[in-house]
C-alpha cells in the first residue's frame, strides 16, 4: 500500500491562498498567483517535483480548490449549473479525485481518465475511499489549504511537501492554521532562486 502524500504551495508568511476567492482570482488577492511562478515559468527546471505532484493513484481536495460555488450545487443553466472544474475537459489528476463538501453531486468523469467523486462524510472517509482506488499506489492531499490542515488534524498525512516561494502575503488562508503541534523530519531538501522544495515524513 502507498502512502498519503500532501504538496502545497505557500509563501514565506505560511499562506496557501489570499483573501476573496473568486471566479476572478481563483487563489484570492494580493498577488498569490506568484506562489505558482515555479510551476508554470520554470517548469522545465521543477520537473521532478511537478512529476511527483501528479504521480499519485487517488486525490483528496476541498470542495474551495474545485470551484468558486459555494452552498448547495447549482441547478442547470445557472451560472454555474454546469461547472466541471478550473482545469477544462481534461484535468492534471488522471485518477479519481475525492472532493470534500456537504452537498451530494454525481460523479463527473472526464477525459484521461480523470473521475470527480463528491464526499459528504469527511475526510476519513474521502481518504479511505481513495486509499480503495489507488490500490498500491499513493494517495494526495491535493489542498487546499483547509483541507490540508484538516488531514494534518486527523493525522492522515505520512510526507508533507512544502514549496516555499520568496514572497509573503499578509493575508489569506495559512498552512498549520488550528493544527495542533507536529513533530517532522526533514526527508529532502532543494533550493531554487524561485522556490524551496522541502520534504518531510510526519511523524506520529
Amino acid at each position: 500500500m502507498g502512502i498519503v502524500t500532501a504538496d502545497i504551495a505557500v509563501s514565506l508568511d505560511g499562506f496557501a491562498a489570499g483573501p476573496n476567492q473568486s471566479l476572478e482570482h481563483p487563489l484570492g488577492e494580493h498577488g498569490v498567483e506568484r506562489l505558482h511562478t515555479w510551476m508554470f515559468e520554470y517548469a522545465d527546471a521543477h520537473a521532478e517535483e511537478i512529476a511527483a505532484i501528479t504521480a499519485a493513484g487517488a486525490y483528496v481536495m476541498g470542495r474551495n480548490m474545485f470551484g468558486p460555488v459555494r452552498g448547495d450545487w447549482p441547478a442547470e443553466g445557472d451560472r454555474f449549473g454546469d461547472w466541471r472544474g478550473w482545469w477544462g475537459d481534461d484535468p492534471p489528476y488522471h485518477a479519481p479525485v475525492f472532493v470534500l463538501t456537504h452537498y451530494e453531486r454525481e460523479p463527473l468523469t472526464m477525459a484521461g481518465g480523470t473521475r470527480f467523486e463528491f464526499v459528504t462524510d469527511g475526510i476519513h472517509a474521502a481518504t479511505d475511499r481513495a486509499r480503495a482506488a489507488a490500490g498500491d499506489a499513493d494517495v494526495a492531499i491535493a489542498g487546499g489549504a483547509e483541507t490540508l490542515n484538516q488531514a494534518l488534524w486527523a493525522g492522515i498525512v505520512d510526507e508533507l511537501r512544502l514549496h516555499v516561494a520568496p514572497l509573503t502575503l499578509g493575508a489569506g488562508e495559512r498552512v498549520f492554521d488550528r493544527v495542533p503541534s507536529l513533530r517532522l523530519e526533514l526527508l529532502r531538501s532543494r533550493v531554487t532562486p524561485e522556490v524551496a522544495h522541502l520534504t518531510y515524513r510526519v511523524l506520529r
